[in-house]
């Protein structure tokens, strides 16, 4: 049986990358993708993903315990990726994650055939996204418009980290966004049946 790939969602806080799965899952789930929770060490009360939110002291006995295929740090909080992605890809199914720009190198050695997806959007528009939340202080919102910036110039420099990093543009319509991603997919597959 050929082994199922990781789809490595990744894209600027307030690129929408939450709700571009939400309006591409019901497509994900006809294509037998599937979609994982992270867990955070945000409350579960939280605004924003549905994520399984854990204390600090949680997080950290589920990490020793290996409880997590992926995990990383990244603005104040803990993410992991449940570790029962593997037995998902040994059967042979596709499975999508929220992942993490700065982890994109190691998530890259763990999964060197992963498929990473770039959620961009207009600086202009994710400053309506990030003050429309209410998550963040004026001075986060700017440094996260500022990172998303720098995320439009070194998109190109990532093509030598992974080969195959896609872009969608999530500044317009969502259901284009998430058409965008869908199509992605669908290329990907046809080409692994290809191989």
């Amino acid at each position: 049986m050929r082994r199922g790939r990781l789809v490595y969602l990744i894209g600027a806080s307030g690129a929408g990358k939450d709700s571009v799965i939400e309006a591409a899952r019901e497509g994900l789930g006809a294509r037998g993708v599937e979609v994982v929770r992270r867990v955070i060490t945000r409350s579960a009360e939280a605004k924003g993903e549905q994520a399984v939110g854990v204390t600090r002291e949680a997080f950290e006995h589920m990490l020793g315990q290996g409880e997590f295929a992926l995990s990383w740090g990244a603005n104040g909080l803990t993410y992991g990726i449940p570790a029962d992605i593997e037995n998902s890809l040994a059967q042979g199914r596709w499975v999508l994650v929220n992942g993490s720009r700065g982890y994109l190198p190691h998530a890259l050695g763990k999964y060197p055939d992963l498929l990473a997806v770039l959620v961009t959007v207009d600086t202009e528009v994710l400053r309506q996204r990030l003050v429309s939340r209410g998550r963040e202080t004026p001075a986060q919102i700017e440094g996260r418009l500022s990172r998303n910036e720098r995320l439009h110039h070194t998109a190109a420099d990532w093509q030598g980290e992974a080969p195959c990093l896609h872009t969608i543009d999530n500044s317009g319509a969502l259901a284009d966004a998430a058409a965008a991603l869908l199509a992605v997919i669908d290329q990907q597959r046809l080409s692994a049946i290809g191989d």
